[in-house]
C-alpha cells in the first residue's frame, strides 16, 4: 500500500494566542513536517499492536442500517441500500443531506419506524408537543431496539414544547378542519372534553386580555386565519378567513395593524415547566438531541446545557439544538448558534412572526451562518405538507426542498407529513430522490462554492485540526478521491471536514456507539463504529480488510485518510 503521509506535531510552546502565532504565515508553521511514502506490505506492526483477532465492531450505513461484527476476520453486514450503492454506483452515489422524521401517530409502531429507517431515516423526532411520556419512552425505546438489533445508526431527537401560545388537544381528535366564514371560540377556561362545538382550548391566560376586536389570529404559522370579532370575559369568538386543517396543540400568534402583537406573552419563559419535566424524561430516555423551541437568547442554551451536565453521566452524550422560530432569535442568532451544537430552521412558525417574503432570505443566512460556525443545520416546516393528504408534491415544494439541497443544509425534517400523514414513507422517498438529484447535478457542475469559512478553532491544538481538514477537503477535490476516512475520538475532526463540503463522501469512523449516532446529523458524513489504536497503519489495513469483505471498496480506489489522536493526514491507494 503506497501513501504519502503529513504529520503534524505540536510543538514545545502550544499555549501562545494564535493571533500572535506564525502558524498563519504558511512559510513559518511551527511544527515539524514529515513527509514519507510507505508500504504496507512491508511494514509489520509489533506483536503488541497487531495481536490475536479481537472483537471488532464495525457497522455503517448512512443511518440506514447495518449490523455489528464480533472479529476482524468475520463478514461486516451493511445496510443493503448503502452497500447496493456503493457497489453499484461507487462512491459518489451516497446521500449527503441527512433526513429527519417526525414519528407520530402514522409512525409509531415498531415496522414502520423500520421501514422509515431503510426509506433513509437518519434522526427520529419526537415532539413533546403531543403524546404522554409512556407514549414516547415506547417510540424511544423501539428506535433503540432497531439499533442494537438490526444496526442501524437512527439518533432520537427530542422536540420541546416551549411556552408560547399553544392550542389545546381538540377534544382528542386528531384533527378538525374549518371553512370559510365559521366562527369559532377560542378560551382559557379549563374545558375538559367533549369540547362545545368549534371550540378550542388556548394554554396562555392572557390571551383573552391581550387580543382585541380586529386582531388576526395565525395558526400554525398561518395555515389557517382567523379575525377577532368578539370578546366574551375568557372567551374569543373568531371567523376563519383562512380555511384549513388545525392540529392539535397547534401554535397561536396575533397581529394587529400588520404588526406581530407580543404584549405579556413576549415576558414567558422560554423552557416552561412542563418543558424541564420532558427534559429530564429526554436525560433518562438518553436521547441525542434536545431541541429547544423559540429561543430568545445564548443564555438559555448555556443553562440547559449545565443542567444536562448537572444530571447526565456525559453531557457530551446529549447535543442541544436550538431553534429559530421567532423574532427573538434572530436578534441574537450568532451568539444563539455558537452556544448550541446545532440549530433548526423552524419556518412554519418563524413565518408567523415575519413578513413571508423574509422566510427565504433568513433561511439561506442561518443556514450560511451555522456552517461558517460549525454547527449543523435542519431545514423543518412545510417542506412537502401537501402530503400529508396527497401521494404526491407540489411542484414548487420539490423546488423548495431542493433549494434547501443547494444551500448545503446538513439536514431537512419532516414534521406532519411523517408523523400524521397518510404517505410517509413515499414523502420520505421525495426527499431522499430529490436530494440525491440535486447533490448529484451539483458535482456535475463542479460547483465548489466560494463560501469563506472562518477560523473556528479556540487553541493552537484545534487549530491545526481546522488547517488538516481545510487542506484534506481541497485535496479530495483536487484530486478526485473516492473517500475521505476520518478516525475520530470526539467527532471535531468529522465535523470540520463536514463544514468543509468535500466532493466525496466522509468515512467517519469512532469506538462510541452515541457519538457514531449524533454524526449521523451532519452532512456527507457515513458514521462507522470500530474499535481502533493509534497506530494509522494498523487502523488502516483492518480498515480496507474489512470494507474489501464486503465490495464497499476496492483496490485503487484513492483515500484520504485523517486521525485526530496524531493530527496526521495521508493520501492512499487501497491496496
Amino acid at each position: 500500500m503506497a501513501s504519502q503521509s503529513l504529520h503534524f506535531l505540536t510543538p514545545v510552546n502550544p499555549s501562545r494566542s494564535l493571533s500572535s502565532s506564525p502558524f498563519l504565515r504558511p512559510s513559518l508553521l511551527p511544527v515539524r513536517l514529515r513527509l514519507f511514502r510507505s508500504s504496507a506490505a512491508a511494514h509489520t506492526p509489533p506483536p503488541d499492536l497487531n495481536p490475536s483477532p479481537v472483537p471488532v465492531i464495525l457497522s455503517s450505513t448512512n443511518g440506514i442500517g447495518g449490523v455489528s461484527i464480533a472479529a476482524a476476520a468475520s463478514a461486516i453486514d451493511v445496510d443493503a441500500v448503502t452497500e447496493a450503492e456503493l457497489k453499484e454506483n461507487g462512491f459518489r452515489s451516497t446521500r449527503r443531506t441527512k433526513l429527519v422524521c417526525t414519528i407520530g401517530p402514522s409512525t409509531c409502531e415498531a415496522e414502520q419506524i423500520e421501514a422509515l429507517a431503510v426509506g433513509g431515516m437518519n434522526v427520529a423526532r419526537v415532539n413533546m408537543c403531543h403524546g404522554t411520556h409512556d407514549w414516547h419512552r415506547r417510540v424511544i425505546r423501539q428506535v433503540r431496539r432497531l439499533n442494537e438489533e438490526k444496526g442501524f445508526a437512527v439518533a432520537v431527537m427530542m422536540d420541546t414544547e416551549g411556552s408560547e401560545i399553544h392550542m389545546g388537544d381538540l377534544g382528542g381528535f386528531a384533527s378538525a378542519k374549518t371553512e370559510d366564514g365559521e366562527v369559532w371560540t377560542f378560551s382559557v377556561r379549563a374545558l375538559k372534553a367533549p369540547l362545545p362545538e368549534r371550540t378550542i382550548n388556548v394554554n396562555y391566560d392572557g390571551f383573552a386580555e391581550d387580543v382585541r376586536v380586529g386582531d388576526e389570529l395565525l395558526v400554525d404559522g398561518g395555515m389557517v386565519r382567523f379575525e377577532v370579532i368578539e370578546k366574551l370575559g375568557p372567551d374569543v369568538r373568531c371567523r376563519c378567513t383562512d380555511p384549513g386543517l388545525l392540529l392539535p396543540r397547534a401554535n397561536i400568534t396575533f397581529w394587529r395593524d400588520g404588526s406581530l402583537v407580543r404584549e405579556r406573552n413576549a415576558m414567558l419563559p422560554t423552557i416552561s415547566s412542563k418543558d424541564w419535566l420532558d427534559i429530564d424524561f429526554g436525560i433518562a430516555e438518553g436521547v441525542d438531541f434536545i431541541a429547544v423551541s423559540f429561543v430568545k437568547s445564548a443564555e438559555v442554551i448555556n443553562h440547559l446545557k449545565s443542567y444536562i451536565a448537572a444530571r447526565c453521566r456525559d453531557s457530551r452524550e446529549i447535543s442541544v439544538v436550538a431553534k429559530i422560530e421567532s423574532i427573538d432569535s434572530l436578534k441574537n442568532l450568532e451568539e444563539i448558534v455558537l452556544a448550541s451544537d446545532g440549530a433548526m430552521v423552524a419556518r412554519g412558525d418563524l413565518g408567523a412572526q415575519i413578513p413571508l417574503e423574509q422566510v427565504p432570505s433568513v433561511q439561506h443566512t442561518v443556514v450560511k451562518i451555522c456552517r461558517q460556525l460549525n454547527r449543523p443545520v435542519i431545514v423543518a416546516s412545510q417542506l412537502l405538507e401537501s402530503m400529508i393528504e396527497y401521494p404526491t408534491p407540489t411542484r414548487a415544494e420539490v423546488a423548495d426542498v431542493s433549494e434547501a439541497v443547494r444551500q448545503r443544509a446538513d439536514a431537512l425534517m419532516l414534521s406532519g407529513e411523517s408523523a400524521m400523514g397518510q404517505f410517509p414513507d413515499k414523502a420520505l422517498t421525495v426527499l431522499r430522490s430529490v436530494s440525491l438529484r440535486i447533490e448529484r447535478w451539483w458535482r456535475e457542475e463542479k460547483r465548489y462554492e466560494a463560501m469563506e469559512l472562518p477560523d473556528v478553532a479556540s487553541s493552537f491544538s484545534d487549530k491545526i485540526s481546522e488547517e488538516i481538514c481545510n487542506s484534506a477537503a481541497k485535496m479530495a477535490n483536487n484530486l478526485g478521491v473516492d473517500a475521505v476516512f476520518v478516525y475520530t475520538k470526539t467527532g471535531q475532526m468529522a465535523s470540520l471536514l463536514s463544514r468543509c463540503r468535500p466532493d466525496c463522501p466522509i468515512f467517519a469512523f469512532t469506538t462510541s456507539t452515541s457519538l457514531r449516532r449524533r454524526l449521523n446529523l451532519q452532512w456527507g458524513l457515513i458514521p462507522f463504529r470500530l474499535s481502533f489504536s493509534d497506530d494509522m497503519e494498523t487502523n488502516l489495513n483492518k480498515t480496507f480488510s474489512l470494507l474489501k469483505q464486503r465490495g464497499m471498496i476496492q483496490s485503487g480506489d484513492l483515500v484520504i485518510a485523517l486521525s485526530d489522536m496524531l493530527q496526521s493526514i495521508q493520501v492512499i491507494n487501497v491496496p
